[in-house]
């Protein structure tokens, strides 16, 4: 492949499963990975400090590491290359290009968007801070489908703390909001993704009502359970309870395909989701689907143990859910067989009620 892009970065970084799924790697899968994952190179870490974050400024985690996924690192073009045979023979669906926080971050991005799409017709999500309308526009402009970008936490107060002032981060709650609805207006509706990160100290009322707004103004959540990752600041913290985790779950899966309102839930005085207000036998169909817990996010993404280890618990399933998966997430919500009119029917509430 020869590029005739001048930005484009000699080296990139490609998830584990991701280089094994396309070649650049002998390895075994537990899971298939749907889409490819990239993330842009850079010699030092990232500028942002957020405390989760192995990349995070001040972080003592290795450079190959995002989350508890290594990231080797080969030349672009090798890596194209590969995903170029990977997508001509549908071994993956999609690329997700993962952006860390550097001066020349959305050069990089475009060249790499432009001479992915070059060599393959494959859509393009990308994942970064792009800091102004101007660089969503030309992300938008070069060729990517689609925009993630990061909340990461569910109040304005936790994202202080993780990854804002109070981190000595250079976010803040009010410009990244402002800039995913910028998103929505040049990408389009869903078509804008945001990660909330389950874990980090919010109630389950809360993410219920952080994932009701994005979903009110169009833009979709993609939910991660927190990773403690040795060496950066948040390495002591548990991960989030697997009861809790799927109550969220379900509770984003009712809201963001219109079968209720966070509004509408019940909650006990710790913001424990104790009813979401459905009838019993839907509710239970739904569970038993298995569909709320798979991973969530652009389509064709499913990041194969970006939370978990295959060995458990999982918190995103990567394929649909076997039925002993199901009947361990039913224990998990405590779910038996339904009762008629269970539940009282879901009210009707506009948008401006949240």
């Amino acid at each position: 492949m020869a590029s005739t892009e001048p930005d484009l970065p000699r080296q990139i970084r490609v998830s584990i499963g991701t280089a094994i799924a396309i070649g650049l790697l002998e390895g075994k899968l537990d899971a298939q990975p749907t889409t490819a994952y990239l993330m842009t190179y850079n010699p030092s870490k990232c500028r942002a400090n957020c405390t989760f974050c192995p990349q995070a400024r001040n972080s003592q985690s290795s450079a190959e590491l995002l989350s508890r996924i290594t990231w080797p690192q080969f030349p672009t073009t090798t890596a194209i290359n590969a995903l170029q045979n990977a997508a001509e023979h549908k071994k993956i669906l999609r690329v997700c290009i993962q952006a860390l926080n550097y001066p020349n971050t959305i050069q990089h991005l475009i060249a790499l968007i432009k001479t992915i799409k070059n060599a393959a017709a494959i859509p393009i999500s990308i994942s970064c801070q792009p800091q102004n309308r101007k660089n969503i526009q030309s992300l938008a402009d070069a060729g990517a489908e689609r925009i993630g970008i990061a909340l990461d936490a569910a109040t304005p107060k936790l994202f202080s703390q993780t990854k804002g002032t109070a981190a000595n981060g250079p976010y803040t709650w009010q410009k990244t909001r402002k800039l995913l609805h910028d998103a929505v207006e040049i990408f389009g509706k869903n078509h804008v993704t945001t990660h909330l990160i389950i874990g980090l100290g919010e109630t389950e009322k809360q993410a219920a009502n952080a994932i009701q707004k994005l979903t009110d103004h169009n833009i979709q959540t993609a939910l991660f359970a927190f990773t403690p990752v040795h060496g950066t600041l948040m390495q002591n913290r548990p991960q989030p309870n697997v009861a809790a985790y799927r109550r969220i779950q379900l509770a984003r899966y009712l809201i963001t395909n219109r079968q209720a309102r966070s509004r509408n839930f019940t909650y006990d005085r710790n913001g424990k989701i104790t009813s979401y207000h459905v009838e019993e036998n839907a509710l239970h169909k739904i569970v038993a689907s298995g569909k709320p817990f798979q991973t969530t996010g652009c389509p064709d993404c499913n990041r194969p143990y970006y939370n978990e280890k295959p060995t458990g618990p999982i918190y995103n399933y990567p394929e649909p859910l076997s039925p002993e998966e199901i009947a361990t997430i039913k224990t998990q919500l405590k779910i038996t067989r339904p009762r008629a009119s269970a539940f009282s029917p879901l009210s009707e509430a506009s948008v401006s009620d949240v």
